[in-house]
């Protein structure tokens, strides 16, 4: 073999050395971030996936006054926290994975803590994005969902006794919720107070849910939508017609 070809052999097993034979941490260092990029990203999904592992959709979230259509408000709120730092009671909290609301999104617990009705509205002033409606200058005209008394049974104030702590706490009592008077049947002398919801004045504050006295309460906040049913349109109600 020539001297020149043994050089050319020479050169290429040289190359060949340079390309393969590289300092372990060279190959390692950029391995390592690459991998635990990759890593850190399925153990971010596997998180999210765990935390979210057996837990449904809630029928409800209690959206902050202002709020636009559930799917609106999905597609339009940024998920910022703007009015979650904005709300002086703390009444709106950021849904977590898990917990069955959007994540990232902002929503009440009116068995936590209610929505307290400010009158400036601070938390629809504080919205960047508009899910959170600025024409909603009124909180009296908001409307978070609609108080049900969705259990008759339990309700104190049904069973006979004096109870009117729903009634004394909504802000606007005499309008959204009502005491009815009727004779108590079991002693035909005693009355019993029931708290009586009117759709067209309640905010859906919570402010009732959140001061009922039973371990669970028998009054709570839901979507409208699901509380109130819908008259067929070829009902005519003659007599409201007449008093309109």
């Amino acid at each position: 073999m020539s001297e020149a070809t043994a050089g050319i052999s020479n050169e290429s097993e040289s190359s060949v050395d340079l390309k393969v034979r590289r300092k372990p941490e060279e190959i390692t260092r950029r391995g390592f971030f690459t991998a635990g990029n990759l890593l850190g990203t399925i153990t971010g999904i596997a998180a999210v996936s765990l935390a979210s592992l057996g837990q449904s959709k809630r029928a409800y979230a209690q959206r902050p006054p202002g709020a636009l259509l559930e799917k609106k408000f999905i597609s339009r709120c940024i998920k910022c926290g703007q009015c979650i730092r904005a709300c002086p009671y703390d009444s709106i909290i950021m849904a977590e994975p898990g917990s069955g609301v959007a994540p990232g999104t902002p929503y009440i617990v009116s068995r936590k803590v209610p929505c307290y009705m400010c009158p400036d509205i601070p938390c629809v002033v504080a919205c960047p994005s508009g899910a959170l409606d600025r024409q909603l200058t009124d909180i009296n005209e908001s409307s978070m969902g609609l108080a049900v008394l969705t259990d008759r049974e339990t309700c104190i104030a049904l069973k006979g006794f004096r109870c009117e702590v729903c009634y004394n706490v909504c802000p606007l009592m005499g309008k959204a919720l009502k005491l009815e008077y009727w004779v108590n049947t079991r002693t035909a002398k005693h009355a019993i107070f029931e708290p009586v919801v009117h759709s067209d004045a309640c905010t859906g504050c919570g402010k009732c849910e959140h001061a009922c006295i039973l371990d669970k309460p028998a009054i709570k906040v839901l979507n409208i939508a699901t509380a109130k049913g819908e008259l067929g349109k070829h009902y005519r109600i003659g007599w409201e017609r007449e008093r309109l």
